[in-house]
């Protein structure tokens, strides 16, 4: 049977799970994103566990009700399934309530949510907690380990270990995505969600976090971190214009068209219908489909414009209906590949701004992507659709359309 059930009649496949928010709160919920140097003392399960404690508290949720927990992550060791247990059991989750980690790259956040939906609409329980984290102050590479000579003789496998920024660049090169298309996309972004930010419009959806840092005179202190360290009011072309190039010498990805090294958090609640009208909790949105598809793992970034019309199409779609697309800005070059492609219109895209803004915390993103665009087609308080997408390194694309059912 569907997952869930939708007021307003089917749109061509069965709704996977819906997805729930307390009036006036804001579960989904991540944490703010932090610059690398901000907040490295604090530990991804201390970030785990700030949202995921949030998003209980705020649905006034009995923990032991949960029927699986599934946390995507990339960078920390064993994928963060020690980090998972742990921040369950900060978080007041008790041993019963079972918990997984899962590693799909970039789109790992939004794996777990897919994870959790499959689980409610198999039949295996009827609510969940999906979340994403990635500390990248304290792990920002991941060591491929050791290589085979068969791995190094395949060109497929061996273009796996290109690095993300020479893949940018390759797709800036074949699909002639010019520096000043990039810095214009990335000028947008910071504008964007630097307006988002002065407007309060991420309040609703971050959970303040205390860290340690150090002062100017060396000294530790502790501060809570409440928004989001990336944003760069200030950013201008002509500044953009003077970077240098971070990969290749005559190259065009730059450090202000690229997405930022950053720490950050998220959480999502997923129920069957039923369950939901049984505890009380208003729905906040419905997935409709999901869609992952492959594509050259030397031009991982043009993902998104593969996935998306399979999602789209999976969910009864066309890509006019899709109010708000939220792709993941990994690099400007391929964010701009994709949205044209596609056809997008530029308002559609990323309306609070995107990772060149917000940051990338690899295993964070895909679930703080559905919990902006959640509160966004909320406050627009109508019957509307959208998208979240990313690029996953070793060549793929990954995407969901997500349905808010109106005020």
């Amino acid at each position: 049977p569907p997952a869930a059930e939708h007021p307003h009649g089917h749109l061509g496949t069965p709704p996977l799970a819906s997805l729930h928010t307390h009036p006036g709160a804001g579960p989904p919920h991540a944490s703010p994103a932090t610059a690398q140097e901000r907040g490295s003392d604090t530990t991804p399960d201390e970030l785990l566990s700030a949202v995921m404690t949030a998003v209980l508290q705020d649905v006034n949720l009995r923990p032991e009700a949960l029927g699986d927990i599934c946390v995507g992550n990339v960078l920390q060791p064993g994928a963060g399934a020690l980090i998972a247990r742990v921040a369950q059991f900060l978080s007041g989750i008790p041993e019963s309530v079972p918990c997984s980690s899962v590693n799909r790259q970039c789109s790992s956040g939004l794996q777990a949510i897919i994870n959790i939906a499959g689980g409610i609409r198999n039949g295996s329980y009827d609510i969940g907690l999906a979340c994403g984290v990635e500390t990248m102050s304290l792990r920002s590479a991941n060591n491929p380990g050791d290589i085979s000579s068969s791995l190094m003789e395949n060109s497929k496998a061996r273009d796996c270990l290109i690095p993300m920024g020479i893949t940018s660049e390759n797709v800036a090169e074949k699909f002639g995505v010019s520096r000043k298309k990039q810095d214009a996309f990335a000028l947008a972004s910071q504008q964007k969600a630097a307006k988002a930010q002065q407007m309060g419009l991420f309040k609703t959806e971050i959970v303040p976090v205390k860290t340690t840092v150090l002062d100017n005179q060396g000294n530790q202190k502790t501060i809570t971190v409440h928004q989001d360290e990336g944003i760069r009011p200030s950013t201008t072309l002509e500044g953009l214009a003077k970077l240098k190039p971070a990969f290749k010498e005559d190259g065009s990805t730059t450090a202000g068209n690229a997405s930022q090294v950053s720490d950050g958090a998220a959480a999502v609640l997923l129920a069957k219908r039923s369950k939901a009208a049984q505890l009380g909790l208003p729905v906040l949105g419905v997935l409709r489909s999901f869609a992952v598809v492959g594509v050259p793992p030397d031009l991982m970034g043009i993902g998104p414009a593969y996935a998306i019309p399979v999602a789209v199409e999976k969910a009864g779609l066309t890509l006019n209906d899709i109010d708000i697309y939220e792709i993941n800005e990994a690099f400007a070059s391929q964010a701009v590949y994709c949205v044209e492609k596609l056809g997008i219109p530029m308002e559609k895209v990323n309306p609070l701004g995107g990772a060149i803004a917000l940051g990338h915390p690899l295993g964070c993103t895909g679930a703080r992507q559905v919990v902006t665009l959640l509160n966004e087609l909320k406050r627009r308080g109508r019957r509307a659709y959208g998208v979240v997408s990313m690029c996953i390194g070793t060549g793929m694309g990954a995407a969901a359309v997500f349905e808010y059912p109106g005020n």
